[in-house]
């Protein structure tokens, strides 16, 4: 009886062995199948369009990272247009375009119900025509240029030479930067006023007594001059440190969190290709770089 029932345990284990066998061991097949299902998201073609508008400080970079991720993703089509600040984050507001690029904060603007993605970081300066013969000003004399207060060149050791202001449009998120901490918040006097910043370092570099503002991602040439501000110098390293005051951060806005392309796009502007490389080539800095950090108020603290 005692081996009877020994027999019956054998065939019983037996055959619950030869059911495992033909399942194939079910834990490691769904494994397999888990898998599989990664490696073909993963592999997924990317398609569609995607259209950015907004800071033209920002458009460079955001240009030449659309370049290379439509090279790398070939049935993608990326439209980058300018429009200034306001432009972008009024346009991805309304549901216009996918991206907003901006360079102030949507609170700034009093936008609200959008994500933020800081993309890199944007030092600004005043530029003058090649013929003033000045590199450096004054904060309290660079306020009184572009206030109506200063007039000729000559009044800052420059030639006689009457000052012509260029301005950008309200609109701009370079103005808005360049006014509350180059000029400490005072309103620019008349001059001539453009949209785009090519089209300003443009009129200053033609135009006799011109001076401006240009993010310096516009400044790598000699077509225009950068001035240094009451002696520190406008560089990467300078705004790094929180030396140089006159910067902001580089913003692409989504309406609610990024999803498929847009999200693919902006993954890509954080990656190690884009900030190790395109920021720096293209005159950006790159956010993780930065010594202090700013809020939307404008308070600028150490990290």
């Amino acid at each position: 009886m005692k081996s009877l029932k020994k027999l019956s345990l054998v065939t019983i284990l037996a055959a619950l062995m030869v059911v495992m066998a033909a399942c194939g061991g079910g834990t490691s097949t769904d494994k397999s199948n888990q898998t599989t299902k990664t490696d073909t998201t993963k592999t997924k073609e990317l398609s569609g369009s995607l259209v950015i508008s907004g800071s033209t400080a920002l458009q460079p970079l955001a240009a030449a990272a659309a370049e290379q991720f439509m090279a790398k993703n070939p049935k993608v089509s990326i439209q980058v247009n300018g429009g200034g600040s306001g432009t972008g984050l009024s346009q991805v507001s309304q549901g216009a375009v996918q991206i907003g690029d901006s360079d102030v904060f949507a609170e700034e603007k009093n936008i609200s119900g959008l994500t933020d993605n800081k993309v890199a970081v944007v030092g600004m300066t005043a530029a003058v025509n090649p013929k003033v013969g000045i590199k450096d000003i004054k904060k309290d004399d660079l306020i009184k240029v572009f206030t109506g207060k200063i007039t000729n060149w000559k009044e800052l050791g420059g030639p006689d030479q009457k000052i012509t202001l260029v301005n950008r449009p309200e609109s701009s998120g370079t103005r808005a930067v360049f006014n509350k901490f180059a000029l400490g918040g005072a309103k620019p006097a008349e001059g001539i006023t453009q949209d785009a910043s090519n089209t300003v370092k443009k009129i200053i570099n033609e135009t006799p007594g011109a001076i401006g503002y240009l993010a310096f991602s516009y400044l790598t040439d000699n077509t225009v001059t950068a001035l240094s501000i009451d002696g520190v110098v406008a560089t990467a390293e300078n705004v790094q440190s929180g030396k140089f005051p006159v910067w902001a951060y580089e913003h692409m806005y989504t309406k609610g969190q990024a999803t498929d392309l847009e999200k693919a796009f902006i993954d890509y502007m954080m990656g190690d290709e884009v900030q190790s490389t395109m920021v720096t080539k293209q005159g950006y800095l790159p956010v993780t770089k930065m010594q202090v950090q700013r809020d939307a108020q404008g308070n600028t603290t150490n990290k």
